[in-house]
């Protein structure tokens, strides 16, 4: 279209003609079709591999971390845009849940109920093709799984301004599973309530951890509201949602399940505020190219200790990535140290460490190998 000026000046808007527009609709709707058939081809082989498994041994195992974490890397890779990473990882989880469920569904525990940030890990790791299955506390998860009532389990380890979560590391101490993957989840928290505003608030509920995290927040907009503390933040949005003046700090999942409307959003005193959750599972995890090890240390209370329990790692070039303390509960100021390290257990230089490390711990407990989170 062109539109003439009395100086004789010409306009000229370049639209895109109707005929084009289908040509492109058309176009994608064919791409549309063969994406879905190559996924169907996808899902039959995955059949056929369980047919092969079943074959081969009487009780297979299907799910394995360090080849799904091959297949993201390769997807990764490839990637020449304009899709992020993010979401060709998220497409790809999607259709390697759905094919897994083909062959053996996937029972996951986490702290429940439902609508917690657990769950909300579980879904960016394995997909939602799995049956979740919320537990009331960490130790019930652990137990879930111990017990094989669930294949594997997802727990918080870490926060990015928090630390470790007490009672996940506890539990580490004495529970024969592994860590056999890791989950970093952004976590964004709302103020949650039935109250229309911020005044009719009373009381508000959620878990120790998210009152740490927003305690900022809370200090500048509500000083004086008492404040109650839950085993889970979707356990605080059930409870506001059943009492008059009550509010709960949670995400939007559990705003959305327990029909509570956001009086605030955003409420973490970081923006960069993430948390990192354990996959728990039975078995090891051969590498995958791309590791970490989690273990567990603890030395002689006497001068010196921390540095002879880290030095070996030093010497064999190992890099540490994370160290926490907890009380051994074996004894007056004993320490148990949870270390995180980059690698997998079967590569020389750890087991070289390890080696080391017999002559100066008093304790050692591999927690387990896993692929770094993608």
């Amino acid at each position: 279209m062109r539109i003439q000026f009395a100086n004789n000046n010409t306009l000229t808007f370049y639209t895109m003609s109707t005929q084009n527009l289908q040509n492109l609709r058309t176009e994608i709707d064919q791409l549309d079709q063969d994406i879905q058939e190559l996924i169907t081809k996808r899902a039959h082989l995955a059949i056929k591999v369980k047919d092969a498994k079943y074959a081969e041994e009487e009780n297979p195992t299907f799910y394995r971390p360090e080849r799904e974490a091959e297949v993201l890397q390769n997807v990764q890779k490839r990637n020449q845009g304009p899709l992020s990473d993010d979401t060709l990882v998220q497409i790809f989880k999607e259709i390697m849940s759905g094919c897994l469920a083909l062959q053996k569904p996937l029972k996951i525990a986490f702290l429940g109920p439902e609508g917690t940030y657990s769950q909300a890990a579980v879904c960016k790791h394995f997909g939602h093709a799995t049956r979740t299955l919320p537990q009331q506390t960490i130790d019930d998860v652990f137990r879930d799984v111990e017990s094989g009532a669930a294949h594997f389990g997802v727990v918080p380890v870490e926060n990015s301004t928090e630390g470790g979560v007490n009672q996940t590391l506890d539990c580490f101490i004495e529970t024969p599973l592994k860590i056999c993957g890791e989950i970093e989840l952004p976590i964004h928290h709302h103020l949650l309530s039935k109250c229309d505003e911020l005044g009719q608030i009373q009381r508000i509920y959620t878990h120790q951890q998210s009152f740490a995290q927003c305690r900022g927040w809370l200090d500048s907009h509500l000083p004086k509201i008492e404040q109650i503390t839950v085993n889970s933040n979707a356990e605080a949005a059930r409870l506001a949602s059943n009492e008059s003046g009550a509010a709960a700090i949670a995400g939007i999942a559990a705003a959305e399940i327990y029909q509570l409307q956001i009086l605030a959003s955003r409420i973490e005193d970081h923006v960069n505020n993430t948390t990192r959750f354990a996959v728990l599972g039975q078995k090891a995890v051969s590498p995958s190219g791309n590791d970490k090890t989690s273990l567990l240390l603890s030395s002689p209370n006497q001068s010196g200790a921390l540095y002879h329990l880290l030095q070996p790692f030093a010497d064999n070039h190992v890099s540490m990535t994370r160290i926490e303390s907890r009380p051994s509960r074996k004894g007056i100021w004993e320490y148990i140290f949870f270390v995180d390290i980059e690698g997998h257990i079967e590569e020389a230089s750890i087991a070289q460490s390890l080696e080391a490390l017999q002559k100066q711990a008093s304790f050692i407990k591999p927690l387990g190998s896993y692929p770094r989170a993608v």
